[in-house]
């Protein structure tokens, strides 16, 4: 039985969203227990007359909410009764509970991820590695989004050596392209750390890479995974995603401007629901925070019941296919 644990406040449509989402991952994995953590009365609201196996779910009553305005070290320290803290809570003292996913504040988490769950041996900083969808149809993962800035070259090593194996396990990547986010392709472009960076990757028996990527190319399904501080990823995921929802209202603003433009946009409703749902960030989860002892999920903060279950779905993926175990063999060999 693969036993997670659902933080179902602290985003913009808690908890609702988390609950209904959480049902569904109940209802599709019969080998999946799950946590919820919150305000009791208020999950049970949300999950009404919803049918599932009652046997798999447990509530996990947890009055108070961590916000994004607290700040994280504190939140993680005073508020102790919060779902996101009573969720890290079980995870900490229960070995069979394995998984965590929540869509509350970022530096919480990872504050909590890092003091109270830990690290695997061997790793150096756990990263954020959420996906987006390229325009051959695949994926691209992006390894760091966000938990750390300053950052080294052997950082950039390990993110490329646990994205891989994420890839790999979670999506069925075989052999990943990996690539390093740089200013230009070639060998010799970019700051110091990337050109460091750049020989500990072309020299690491374990990953397939491919060079340096510019950011313009993210979408291009030339890549698989993309390496990168925290900082860059993070503008880099961030600008991907504004630019596509402009252009989506760019777009209907136009078509809505002249009659012949609606005529022929009523003949293309099909291809542009589809192009909406491709680009739908809800659609592909959260950012697995991979390097921590046990899995752990952020979703975004307006994530719906679809990116729930998608986030849940990833965490399962994640305990299914023991990540951990392989991450931990290749960077043992460090030590040697």
């Amino acid at each position: 039985m693969i036993k997670i644990v659902l933080d179902c406040f602290g985003g913009d449509k808690s908890p609702e969203a988390n609950v209904l989402g959480g049902l569904d991952a109940l209802n599709l994995y019969d080998d999946l227990f799950l946590y919820m953590t919150g305000d009791e009365k208020r999950i049970r609201e949300a999950i009404g007359s919803s049918k599932f196996d009652e046997s798999r779910l447990e509530i996990v009553n947890a009055p108070d909410v961590i916000t994004c305005s607290d700040k994280p070290t504190d939140a993680i320290r005073l508020k102790k009764e919060s779902s996101m803290m009573k969720a890290v809570k079980l995870i900490r003292e229960n070995d069979d509970v394995t998984g965590f996913v929540s869509i509350g504040s970022t530096g919480a988490l990872v504050a909590a991820s890092l003091l109270r769950i830990g690290r695997l041996k061997g790793v150096i900083r756990p990263a954020f590695c959420p996906v987006l969808p390229t325009m051959n149809g695949g994926i691209v993962g992006i390894c760091d989004t966000g938990a750390n800035v300053d950052i080294t070259p052997e950082h950039l090593r390990q993110y490329a050596i646990m994205g891989s194996l994420y890839m790999k396990n979670v999506y069925g990547v075989e052999k990943p392209r990996v690539a390093l986010l740089n200013i230009g392709v070639e060998e010799e472009k970019g700051d110091e750390l990337r050109k460091q960076a750049y020989k500990l990757l072309e020299n690491e028996k374990n990953i397939n890479f491919v060079g340096n990527m510019e950011s313009r190319d993210l979408l291009s399904g030339s890549y698989d995974l993309v390496v990168c501080d925290g900082f860059s990823g993070n503008v880099l995921v961030k600008t991907t995603e504004g630019t596509a929802l402009q252009l989506l209202k760019k777009l209907k603003l136009d078509i809505c401007s002249k009659t012949k433009y609606k005529v022929g946009a009523l003949f293309m409703k099909r291809m542009f629901m589809e192009e909406k749902q491709f680009m739908n960030y809800q659609n592909y989860g959260g950012s697995v925070l991979i390097g921590t002892l046990k899995t752990v999920v952020k979703g975004h903060g307006s994530s719906d019941r679809t990116a729930v279950f998608k986030c849940i779905e990833q965490a399962y993926r994640m305990e299914t296919s023991k990540i951990s175990e392989q991450i931990e063999e290749i960077l043992a060999k460090d030590e040697i």
